[in-house]
């Protein structure tokens, strides 16, 4: 399923899933039209929280409205205000999954000039050999990741306000999964259970501000956390619709041009790896958010920062994801 949380009336937010023509049904209302109030479909958090049984009342009332032609009770999703599927969620964490993110980022700002020199080794001797994996590898032994405000997110359509303090604001091309059950010491082969879904990420970030407090051996924090910094969006896929996350292909565009194209397949830290990392005596909750980290691969540089290029005001930055949608955002 899609689902997506959306304003209904302009000011209720409400659970809705998607038809295949691009409507949302809103969920509560089709609940109690076929007498099946009781079901939790108050908001995305108690859906999730309400496991299997829950999507599987949700599937069934999508066939019902599909069968008995209910159009009063679907809103085109065009002409809908979407908020990000799961508002607040119950946890923000980003990761960092992508090798060549990181390796590329030491280039520009720890190698500067000899960054060029590095990637010239790499051509001719591969990567083992080069500085920026030697400096990078603490990163090959676990997943590492850092926690974000879960209240600073923001949905499709939304804009983003560039930091008083920043001069150098950046995008991130990521996919994010959002947590379905409780689980501690969570084992890989098992994690996948417990991803409900799938959902674009925009994680904006103040550049300039993230290196320096960086240099603290701490952070980072306000590089990433401001008013309206983590974009998600624009529909929450449930899992059973993306068997393998893997083989899905993004896009970033701004102002139309594409900025940045790249593949999950480049994913060197797997979703499930993550999850047995963070659930390392410590307990995971539903309706908890991870991102993938920034999606960069061989033929891919998924921020600005790693191309030397940042954004203004009146940017218009979308990221895209086939099966997902357009997560489509104004930089003000």
């Amino acid at each position: 399923m899609k689902l997506v949380t959306w304003l209904k009336n302009g000011n209720d937010a409400s659970l809705g899933a998607l038809t295949g023509d691009d409507e949302i049904v809103d969920l509560k209302a089709a609940a109690v039209l076929f007498e099946k109030a009781n079901e939790p479909f108050e908001n995305m958090l108690s859906l999730i929280d309400s496991g299997e049984a829950a999507l599987d009342a949700a599937r069934h009332l999508m066939l019902r409205v599909s069968e008995e032609g209910e159009k009063s009770l679907c809103t085109p999703m065009d002409s809908a205000s979407l908020l990000a599927p799961l508002p607040v969620p119950e946890s923000v964490r980003d990761a960092m999954a992508f090798e060549d993110h990181i390796i590329n980022c030491i280039r520009v700002l720890g190698l500067k000039k000899l960054g060029r020199l590095d990637e010239m080794i790499e051509k001719k001797w591969g990567r083992k050999v080069t500085l920026a994996r030697f400096i990078n590898r603490a990163w090959y032994k676990r997943p590492l990741y850092y926690k974000s405000n879960r209240f600073s997110v923001v949905g499709p359509g939304a804009e983003i306000p560039i930091p008083s303090y920043c001069r150098c604001f950046d995008y991130e091309l990521e996919l994010g999964i959002v947590t379905a059950k409780t689980g501690t010491n969570i084992r890989a082969d098992k994690a996948a259970e417990h991803i409900f879904g799938y959902t674009l990420f925009n994680d904006f970030s103040a550049r300039d501000e993230q290196m320096q407090e960086m240099k603290g051996r701490l952070g980072p924090a306000k590089g990433k956390d401001f008013n309206h910094g983590n974009a998600m969006g624009p529909v929450l896929v449930t899992r059973d619709e993306i068997p393998d996350v893997r083989s899905l292909a993004l896009t970033a565009r701004v102002n139309g041009e594409v900025w940045s194209s790249g593949s999950m397949a480049d994913m060197h830290w797997s979703f499930e790896e993550i999850i047995e990392a963070i659930s390392r005596d410590e307990t995971l909750y539903p309706g908890e958010f991870i991102g993938s980290g920034t999606c960069s691969g061989k033929d891919c540089k998924g921020c600005g920062l790693e191309q030397g290029r940042f954004l203004s005001t009146g940017d218009q930055v979308e990221l895209f994801a086939e099966g997902i949608g357009t997560l489509q955002n104004r930089v003000i």
